[in-house]
Formats: structure tokens, C-alpha cells, sequence
């Protein structure tokens, strides 16, 4: 049964992730909230599927020529300094105070999106 569900979960999660919505902040409450998984590992797993998924638009942007190449390291290397210390500080912390900053970022997420749209 759990395969089911974790498959539903993966579908229910990776539509939005598909329209650039970022899946991540659907996928990692679904598997949290109704799978029963521990927030490191959903944090995990979400990261993990990213790889993938970033490959694939990688190749389907640099098909369609959207790809803007210049000044693109002043990107990439903070983001792969940024992103290991993420993970390395998201390992060392406890779960439940992983899943309480979450939570907390998909509020604010929230509050700014709603007053985005008032605009």
C-alpha cells in the first residue's frame, strides 16, 4: 500500500513542480503530513527529484534558445556554496525544528503571495 501512496504523492506533488510552481513546497508537506516521513528525509528526497527534473528543463530551455549563458557563474557558485551549507546546517538540525522553520517559511510564502496578488 505504501508504494501507492508514495506513487499518489509523487503525482499529487510533481504537477506543480511540472508548471514551475515549486514542488517543493507542495511535496515536502504531502510526504510529511499523509506519508509519515521524517522532514529530513522529505527534504531529501525533494532535493533528490530536483536533479533529474532540473536536467530535463535544462535541455528542453537550451532547445528553445532561452538559455542566457552570460554571467552565469556569478550564479552557479554561490548557489553550490549556498547549497551544501544548507544541507550541511539542515542535516545537523532536529527534525521538528526543520519542520517549524518550514512551516514558517510556507506562511510568510503565503503572506507575500497574497499581498502580491492585491497588486
Amino acid at each position: 500500500m505504501s508504494f501507492y501512496l508514495y506513487l499518489a504523492l509523487g503525482f499529487i506533488g510533481g504537477i506543480p513542480a511540472g508548471m514551475g510552481m515549486g514542488g517543493g513546497t507542495v511535496t515536502i508537506p504531502l510526504l510529511v503530513l499523509f506519508g509519515g516521513v521524517e522532514q529530513k528525509i522529505a527534504q531529501c528526497a525533494n532535493l533528490f527529484s530536483f536533479l533529474p527534473m532540473s536536467v530535463g528543463a535544462l535541455h528542453t530551455h537550451a532547445k528553445n534558445g532561452l538559455l542566457k549563458t552570460q554571467g552565469i557563474l556569478w550564479v552557479i557558485l554561490p548557489a553550490l556554496l549556498l547549497s551544501l551549507l544548507g544541507a550541511l546546517l539542515a542535516g545537523a538540525l532536529p527534525s521538528a525544528l526543520l519542520r517549524r522553520a518550514f512551516g514558517v517559511f510556507l506562511i510568510a510564502l503565503s503572506f507575500f503571495t497574497i499581498l502580491k496578488g492585491k497588486n
